[in-house]
């Protein structure tokens, strides 16, 4: 009899414990590894996937998560802007800090996206300006308001499926180096190329953000079982 209530104390402890990623509310971060192929990511569809597997891999695969990409017009398909694709927030880190309320204040001053708040989905900061190797050239495709980047020249690198010729615009996850725009986290620059030796040349490594479309999810259902 002693046991059994030993073991009913110990399960309720361990029920209520954070013993994994999933008692987080992490709905934001930066992708830990990219696909090791350039700007060839399969297109917004295979970005998506990277997104879904790593966030799983991770203990949020129960959240639907988008990759922060923008995409031309091309072959008769319509541009898709990037900010259209992540929901309406508000975005939290693996740490829990809150990076945007909304889409408004993810592209603002106000947005709270630093080097040390933009995490992978392991918690950990990426490397950038100053660190070896650089890596700070994140891949979006967009425009400083989250819109398709379309300057000429820029194609996304053929909308994300070509790792030789092309450019697509990159931010900067610390928000400093050179470009037009050094200090934004989603348009500071175009690449150089779309192979993975131009983006390391650069100072990236093919990496972008993943946000959660149902970022209230979590909260959601803490408010129907209450």
């Amino acid at each position: 009899m002693k046991k059994a209530i030993a073991a009913a104390a110990l399960f309720a402890v361990l029920a209520t414990s954070p013993l994994s990623a999933q008692s987080s509310s992490m709905s934001f971060f930066i992708t830990s590894a990219g696909p090791g192929d350039g700007a060839n990511l399969g297109g917004l569809a295979g970005a998506d996937q990277r997104c879904q597997d790593l966030a799983y891999a991770a203990g949020f695969g129960d959240l639907t998560w988008r990759a922060y990409l923008s995409t031309v017009s091309m072959g008769g398909e319509a541009a898709v802007h990037a900010r259209d694709r992540i929901g309406s927030g508000p975005w939290h880190n693996y740490a829990g800090d809150l990076i945007a309320s909304g889409v408004a204040q993810l592209h603002s001053d106000d947005a709270n996206l630093t080097k040390e708040s933009i995490l992978t989905e392991k918690g950990a900061m990426v490397n950038g300006r100053g660190d070896t190797p650089n890596m700070h050239d994140i891949l979006t495709g967009s425009n400083l308001d989250g819109t398709a980047n379309t300057a000429e020249g820029h194609d996304a690198c053929s909308n994300w499926t070509s790792n030789g010729e092309g450019s697509a615009r990159v931010g900067h996850h610390d928000r400093q180096g050179g470009g037009e725009n050094p200090t934004s986290w989603n348009s500071a620059h175009g690449s150089r190329g779309c192979s993975q030796e131009n983006l390391q040349a650069t100072g990236g490594n093919g990496f972008f953000y993943c946000f959660a479309t149902d970022a209230n999810a979590p909260f959601d259902a803490l408010r129907r079982e209450d």
